[in-house]
């Protein structure tokens, strides 16, 4: 083994004064699954160390691999620790083909190249290699070559292994190396206003029209089933004019997995949107969601210019990628490590190609961030945005996206934004009539069940340390140390108020008093009882009660408590606290008056070339003293006494990994849907609300009642002055033929047995499973327990928590390879769409239960004592809902609780057989089942 590296390293040394094919072909590859490595060379010579000496060998070689990080980690490595600086062609792959994210595998590259696709590791060995010379050869003919010659060159400043061999292509005359530079924002277009959409129409839509209009998407020559022709009719329903102010068209449809429901409900609102110069808002609460509808809208605009003026994809702001954060990275370069600069450049790279600049969940491959916080620094999460003064504004991405949306005719958002975007255009109502007359009117939300969740999260009040430390930093700017760039308030107005050195003296009165507000650093001062300042000295009796008031302090989980009985402590820091904010929101409010006055009156050119400015720090100051700060001094008054109607408050001591991460005050609505009913809803014409899942389904009960009760909890319907049409459209799947439902009715909750059960399950199923965990503790146990067996079987395991890789990365990588499985928690039970073999197992390892916390149980005394089944109903029918997704597709649902009752699976599609099988006999009826398509009856096995 050590002269085979010996040699390597004289090679690589030799060849890399040569031309790029030979210094290429000098470098060994690395692949590896878990716990096993393969080393090839050129010539097709391989190696297969153990994981000990191939991990020794790419610390002292460089080599091909695809995703270094990864495949440190799959050999017992650490993901970050110091190795060579290798030939990552994922990497290459996404310098070359910005903007186009695959997933993190070699497989995955050969699709995209039209190779064969590897299977053995010799094979991926091979291929990789192959990729590499491709994509070299591809370096010479790509888009804007000059520039990215130059940001290639930046990133050969921290050594990136590519920079030389992509030079050699890219660059022969070697001008970008005496200009490394990453300053692509140079070249982005930059935006121009449109004037005003004006109010939309109230033409409505016809059935028939629905029906029709379905027909031209589906397509010619292609058959529409009867029941997506009639859910389209319904959803036409949502687009009547309505009869009166405040008493919206509101339409409840379940709408079974299969039926064909986005092209349904995209039939009538677009035809509405069409008909009647107007938008229609959809709205839902997963991203995967939001992909699929932008993929079934090339249907609606099959002519890609059409399709990018009428359509728009919108996030919130925290997704898209900020320029000046990214100059200012960029501006590091020489400090920065090799990995960083290597994520920078491919930002660069992506900047040039994508389409709407999301950084965080569009096109650009997350696999490449070399730590969590790094995506975060380039965008704007903290509420540092500075609008118009930025350099940067006429090309800003979320700036461009706003001012389409304006104008499109489909905006796709999730639940959490379309909240947003109805209470700003409510706010805006006192003193922008015409963005106030631009709030959407017509909805459509899918994955309607999440609606509660969605408004739970909006309309709630949180008085945190963190959310306190974010209103310090917007208004003071940065502190100490800190290296995040941001302007505080003097910083943001001085330009404004040069002329009234009065105001600035008051702006300079608010950035004192901010000094109440949490600080950098304030979690270990009120950890070791020494805070500073009103806020931090609440946060420090609110986790005194806590911890007093926990049956156990050392748990690794976060505690809660109940704010009443109130300490003597927490009430004198409630009134202290509440008087700083109260003299806090004064000066504010009377800066927000005077900004106000001059925008109305001022008309001078000396203010009118900071009108903008002006505009955006208003928008800032009222947001927060007018929503933030009288939420808080109102949950701060009624400390001590008893929770207004209708509301729920408690104190949490919030943690991470068993270290404490957040302390704060909570107050939340019990039924978060009636201020949804009344902010969204009520100031709306029509809103179609559709699910898989919308309904309960308790055994022995009139659906018609009971089912749709929950449903109209669920979404705020039952709070409207006129009723909800409702309707029911059954899913195409003959879910008796192509499912299995076993309950293993001998596992306890032993964590040895439920891995040992997993392991077994998954190996009988050949892969292609998916394993729910209610705690992230159990997922990684259990991940560490079965790896080492299923990667001897050839069966890639992939984990959520483990992996390192974010969530849409992990799914893709389980969807490439359809014999892996993945392990993974709540995210993973309603936002996975993998159609086909991928996805033919999946397993629970116990009934779902909502946590018992303090708000649940008030829900609970207010919902009645079904309402925990009711939620589980709802959980295990999403986790159902992820196993068929085509009518070919045949799936096996295990639960492993013998304690699973069998009122809870009655929220499963019609046709569901459900058996009690022992461990033994249900992995012998998963195997037959899924081997045997058709003539598996794991009834036969009790």
């Amino acid at each position: 083994m050590g002269r085979f590296y010996a040699r390597q390293r004289c090679c690589i040394v030799g060849a890399m004064d040569n031309s790029a094919a030979s210094a290429l072909d000098a470098i060994p590859a690395l692949v590896a699954t878990f716990r096993r490595a393969l080393i090839a060379t050129s010539d097709g010579q391989f190696q297969e160390p153990s994981p000990e000496l191939a991990l020794q060998a790419a610390a002292a070689t460089p080599h091909l691999t695809a995703h270094t990080g990864m495949t440190f980690q799959r050999l017992g490595g650490a993901r970050n620790e110091p190795r060579a600086c290798h030939f990552d062609v994922l990497e290459l792959f996404a310098f070359i083909r910005p903007a186009r994210p695959i997933a993190p595998s070699v497989s995955a590259m050969a699709r995209a190249l039209k190779l064969p696709v590897p299977g053995s590791l010799p094979e991926q060995a091979g291929t990789l290699r192959e990729i590499a010379r491709m994509l070299l050869d591809e370096a010479a003919r790509i888009e804007g070559r000059p520039m990215a010659a130059r940001v290639a060159a930046a990133m050969g400043l921290s050594r990136w292994a590519w920079a030389p061999l992509l030079l050699e292509r890219m660059d022969p005359q070697g001008r970008a190396r005496a200009t490394p530079r990453m300053d692509v924002w140079r070249e982005l277009p930059e935006w121009e206003d449109t004037p005003p959409a004006g109010q939309p129409g109230s033409m409505p839509v016809s059935p028939e029209e629905a029906r029709a209009h379905l027909a031209v998407i589906v397509g010619e020559g292609a058959e529409v089933r009867r029941t997506q022709s009639d859910y389209a009719a319904l959803a036409s329903e949502a687009f009547r004019p309505r009869a009166h102010e405040s008493e919206p068209v509101v339409v409840l449809a379940e709408a079974g997995t299969g039926l064909g429901k986005t092209a349904g409900y995209l039939a009538p609102a677009t035809l509405w949107a069409e008909r009647n110069d107007g938008t229609v808002w959809i709205s839902t609460y997963t991203k995967n969601l939001q992909r699929q509808i932008a993929q079934e809208l090339q249907r609606v605009y099959p002519d890609r210019a059409e399709r990018a003026e009428k359509v728009t994809i919108r996030k919130g702001r925290e997704n898209y990628v900020c320029l000046l954060n990214f100059e200012e990275a960029s501006g590091r370069l020489p400090v920065l490590i090799e990995r960083e600069t290597v994520a920078l450049g491919l930002v660069a790279r992506w900047l040039t190609a994508t389409k709407d600049g999301d950084l965080v969940g569009g096109d650009f491959p997350a696999w490449v961030w070399p730590h969590p916080g790094f995506a975060t620094s380039l965008t704007d999460r903290q509420g540092e945005c500075i609008y118009a003064a930025c350099p940067h504004y006429r090309r800003c991405f979320l700036e461009r996206i706003v001012r389409k949306t304006r104008g499109s005719r489909v905006v796709v958002a999730n639940h959490a934004l379309t909240m947003v975007e109805a209470a700003r255009h409510s706010a805006a109502a006192e003193f922008d009539p015409e963005e106030h007359s631009a709030r959407p009117l017509r909805y459509v939300f899918d994955e309607g069940h999440h609606i509660f969740d969605a408004a739970d999260s909006f309309f709630a009040i949180h008085i945190t340390g963190w959310e306190g430390a974010e209103l310090r930093r917007w208004l003071r700017g940065p502190e100490g140390r800190s290296s995040r760039r941001g302007r505080g308030l003097i910083e943001r107005l001085t330009p404004v108020l040069q002329d009234a050195p009065g105001e600035l003296d008051r702006a300079q009165d608010i950035v004192q008093r901010a000094l109440a507000l949490p600080g950098d650093g304030w979690l270990t001062r009120v950890g070791n009882e020494a805070p500073r300042g009103a806020m931090e000295r609440f946060l420090l009796e609110v986790r005194t009660q806590v911890r007093a008031r926990s049956g156990d302090v050392a748990s690794p989980y976060g505690l809660e408590c109940e704010v009443i009985p109130s300490m003597p402590g927490l009430l004198a820091a409630a009134i202290q606290f509440r008087e700083a904010l109260q003299a806090l929101a004064a000066p504010l409010n009377e800066l927000a008056l005077t900004l106000r006055r001059m925008l109305r009156e001022e008309t001078g050119e000396a203010f009118s070339q900071n009108r903008l400015r002006a505009e955006a720090v208003l928008r800032g100051i009222e947001r927060r003293s007018k929503q933030q700060l009288p939420a808080w001094i109102m949950a701060l008054d009624c400390v001590g006494e008893p929770v207004p109607g209708g509301f729920v408050d408690w104190l949490s001591l919030e943690r991470f990994e068993g270290q404490d991460s957040n302390i704060g005050f909570y107050r939340h609505a019990i039924d978060p849907t009636v201020p949804f009913a009344a902010e969204v809803l009520e100031q709306a014409h029509g809103a179609f609300i559709t699910s898989a899942t919308l309904r309960d389904r308790p055994p022995e009960s009139d659906e018609s009642t009971e089912g749709w009760r929950a449903a109209e909890i669920r979404t705020g319907a039952g709070h409207l002055v006129v009723p909800a049409v409702r309707a029911a459209f059954a899913s195409p799947f003959d879910y008796k033929r192509q499912t299995r439902v076993i309950v293993v009715r001998d596992i306890n909750r032993d964590a040895d047995l439920i891995a040992g059960a997993y392991r077994d399950l998954f190996i009988a199923a050949g892969g292609g499973a998916l394993g729910l965990f209610t705690s992230v503790r159990s997922l990684k146990s259990t991940y560490r327990a079965i790896a080492p067996t299923l990667s001897a079987h050839g069966i890639p395991l992939y984990g959520q928590h483990v992996d390192g890789l974010d969530t849409g990365s992990l799914v893709d990588l389980f969807r490439e390879d359809e014999d892996s499985c993945l392990l993974g928690t709540d995210a993973l039970r309603d936002g996975v769409d993998v159609p086909g073999r991928a996805l033919r197992l999946v397993v629970f390892e116990r009934v779902p239960w909502p946590r018992p916390d303090i708000l649940h149980k008030a829900r609970r005394a207010v919902f009645g004592r079904t309402y925990d089944d009711q939620l589980t109903r709802l959980r295990l029918a999403q986790g159902f809902g992820r196993l068929i997704r085509r009518a070919s597709d045949r799936g096996v649902f295990v639960l492993l609780d013998a304690r699973t009752p069998t009122r809870l699976l009655s929220g499963l599609p019609s046709g569901v057989e459900v058996v009690r099988l022992g461990l033994a006999e249900a992995i012998v009826a998963v195997k037959e089942f899924l081997q045997t398509p058709g003539l598996a009856d794991p009834a036969r096995h009790q």
